[in-house]
């Protein structure tokens, strides 16, 4: 009997010594914190900005041929050539023109006389109202072979397609690829252009001389400066969007017709919350991004939505985070919600 006493005893003196040590590794465990550093939020002024995608366009493209169909003499440029304005591009056979000038000096001397004559009214009304249209319709005749005899450049650029060669006949349909008849194609790449849908929201604060910005991916770490050259002043009921043309300078023409881009309208300046953008984690394999706050010592969770980025920094939107409130800055990977913190200066 006193044997059994003694085996319970110490029985029950082991069992409760294991479970006091169970119980003060239990309460280790729960008062052990996370050390973290953290930051004061604080709003700042940022500029407002739209961000739209949109295609480069050339500032101006012609589809230049002459105005009548005639054999082609010759053509002066190649494709990728750099073009200035007035300079000889292509030149049609000339005989029709040279027959006009031939004709136009003849009626011209009869005007000449004509005119002469009708001042001592030596000669009849009807006679020389015959000479001044005949020598005006000469005139137009050979102004127009004149125009599209020699083509010259409208403005500096570059040629983006060729379709005849020397001594072809163009006879005014679209030939040789080019989307309208023509003989050569040109495009004046600076400044370029592009057209933007915007939300009919914005109508008010986009204006014409409204800063833009250009981001193109294959420029990473270049920003082309732009503006709003017009607002077109109607909404379509349909997608209840308006139009404007954006102007970007392209002096040392990087940019090319075609290519694609973001194009951010700065629109004027709001306060926000902008934190270091290591302190913004993500949910693995989402797209979710979180922070934590200091809520009394323990690490609140918060999701938020990323605005704008500024280097290593980024905008943060979130009802629940506000001015005062404490960001978690180091350590916030080891956090999860609840979890005590040792907060360190």
């Amino acid at each position: 009997m006193v044997r059994n006493i003694v085996l319970t005893g110490l029985t029950i003196a082991l069992l409760t010594g294991c479970s006091s040590k169970k119980e003060d590794s239990q309460n280790t465990e729960v008062v052990e914190a996370i050390p973290v550093k953290v930051m004061v939020l604080e709003k700042r002024n940022i500029a407002k900005t739209l961000d739209y995608t949109a295609t480069l366009q050339a500032d101006e493209q012609v589809y230049y041929a002459p105005a009548a169909a005639g054999r082609i003499g010759k053509i002066y440029v190649e494709v990728g050539d750099r073009i200035k304005k007035g300079q000889l591009l292509v030149e049609m056979d000339p005989t029709n023109f040279q027959q006009a000038k031939v004709q136009l000096k003849n009626l011209e001397t009869e005007y000449n006389r004509a005119v002469k004559l009708n001042e001592t009214g030596s000669i009849s009304k009807q006679a020389y109202d015959a000479a001044v249209t005949n020598y005006e319709v000469a005139k137009s005749n050979y102004d127009f072979l004149n125009e599209n005899t020699k083509m010259l450049a409208p403005f500096n650029g570059i040629v983006t397609g060729k379709y005849f060669e020397n001594g072809e006949l163009y006879t005014g349909v679209a030939a040789g690829g080019a989307a309208k008849p023509s003989i050569i194609a040109i495009e004046k790449i600076n400044p370029l252009k592009a057209y933007v849908n915007l939300s009919e929201q914005y109508f008010l604060a986009v204006k014409k001389g409204t800063k833009v910005e250009l981001k193109c991916s294959i420029y990473p770490d270049r920003v082309f400066e732009g503006t709003v050259s017009i607002v077109y002043p109607t909404i379509d009921p349909a997608s209840r969007t308006f139009t404007v043309e954006v102007k970007i300078p392209n002096n040392d023409e990087a940019l090319r017709p075609g290519m694609y881009g973001t194009i951010n309208f700065f629109i004027g300046e709001t306060e926000t919350l902008v934190v270091p953008a290591l302190a913004v984690l993500k949910l693995q394999g989402a797209n979710n991004r979180y922070v934590f706050l200091n809520k009394d010592g323990k690490a609140k969770r918060v999701e938020v939505t990323l605005g704008r980025r500024f280097e290593d920094q980024v905008e943060i939107i979130s009802d629940e985070i506000h001015e005062g409130d404490e960001l978690v800055v180091v350590g916030q990977g080891k956090l999860v919600d609840g979890k005590a913190m040792d907060i360190k200066q």
